[in-house]
């Protein structure tokens, strides 16, 4: 019996394994992204952060303009995602087993994990410009 059960569901464990496996090139190439143009506006800014910084800004302020500026498009795309999903669920509902297409749950799960993987990618590039020495930015143009 255990035999037949297996052979029924090994297409579905397929399925499930490679839905997974896309899922974290996904995440992976999400977070590559983040942190590639976030250092790249960071590196095209630095002049405008070395100034902020001579005229007083703290380092935390610097810190938070980066990361505010890599999440807002995060978050605006966690949102547009969440809608196209719940528009989706009748479609991806022949796809899920064990869960609605439409579970708050995991939908907040897959937010966050998204969210926390998007700041994790930005923090290297924030701090970064937070430890720019404006003197040296201010020179070199």
């Amino acid at each position: 019996m255990l035999e037949v059960l297996d052979e029924r569901l090994a297409s579905q464990r397929l399925s499930a394994l490679l839905l997974g496996v896309f899922a974290g090139v996904a995440l992976l190439l999400a977070a590559v992204g983040v942190h590639s143009v976030l250092s790249y506006i960071v590196r095209g800014r630095s002049r405008e952060i070395g100034i902020r910084l001579a005229l007083g800004a703290q380092r935390a302020d610097v810190l938070r303009l980066v990361i505010v500026e890599g999440m807002s498009p995060v978050l605006v795309g966690i949102a547009a995602g969440t809608i196209a999903a719940l528009a989706s669920a009748r479609v991806i509902r022949t796809l899920l087993f064990g869960v609605s297409a439409s579970d708050p749950g995991t939908l907040a799960a897959v937010g966050a994990t998204l969210a926390l993987v998007a700041l994790i990618a930005s923090l290297v590039p924030a701090y970064r410009a937070s430890r720019l020495d404006p003197v040296q930015i201010l020179r070199a143009e």
